[in-house]
């Protein structure tokens, strides 16, 4: 396989760390950007960068990467479970600058460096709760439902440039971001029950499905957004 620049942003823990670590075992040239730094590094062929994504790239961000990304990887969101009634505007902000914004500022960014690869491709993450109504999710929901529009207007608008934009949209997965939703036997009981595969998802199973759409595997798909949810969002 020729060497390839991926992007991941949101590289430090949970899928984002996953898929970092996948795809150095498969010789892509990975630069891993988050706000700390992964506990797994070093790696061979994984150059870290420190950045926030609330903060609008700068100059000295872009510097830090190739001119040519084949792919970009956009991960970083939150669980903010609350009844609507106690969600305040300064949440439902927080949720969208960094699930949407966040994207969107970094997209922007680093387009002259997709289009240079003469084909690339974007892999942005959305949540089963933006399709399947889930109570208490109202924040979240709004914002990655506002993620899966982005992916699809600009999976139209780049693909004569041959840039792919796809998105995942899981159900819960054992990260750190889930872990009080699963901290107890009890807890993980009973998010398991809610999937028609008994189970909740592992970062391994989602990061497999994002180096796919990464490869060349999948050079004929842009603009879809994928459950991997166990089945929740369709079946009952």
């Amino acid at each position: 396989m020729a060497e390839k620049n991926i992007l991941v942003i949101g590289a430090s823990s949970g899928i984002g760390a996953a898929l970092t670590q996948l795809l150095n075992r498969e010789n892509y040239r990975v630069f891993a950007l988050s706000r700390h730094q992964p506990d797994f590094l070093p790696l061979p062929n994984v150059t870290p960068i420190s950045w926030d994504v609330r903060q609008t790239p700068t100059p000295e961000l872009i510097n830090q990467l190739p001119d040519t990304l084949h792919g970009c990887i956009y991960l970083p969101g939150s669980i903010h479970l609350k009844p609507f009634h106690r969600l305040t505007p300064a949440d439902f902000r927080e949720e969208w600058e960094l699930n949407v914004l966040g994207a969107i500022t970094h997209l922007q960014a680093f387009l002259p460096h997709l289009k240079k690869a003469g084909e690339a491709a974007v892999i942005l993450f959305s949540s089963v709760a933006a399709q399947t109504g889930m109570s208490f999710h109202a924040s979240t929901a709004s914002a990655k439902a506002a993620v899966e529009g982005l992916g699809k207007a600009l999976a139209a608008e780049w693909a004569p440039l041959k840039i792919r934009v796809n998105v995942i949209a899981p159900s819960l997965t054992d990260t750190p971001l889930a872990g009080h939703l699963l901290a107890t036997p009890e807890k993980r009981e009973a998010a398991g029950k809610r999937h028609p595969l008994n189970r909740t998802g592992t970062p391994a199973e989602v990061a497999a499905l994002a180096q796919f759409l990464l490869s060349d595997a999948a050079a004929w798909m842009t603009g879809q957004v994928i459950a991997m949810d166990g089945g929740l969002s369709s079946l009952r």
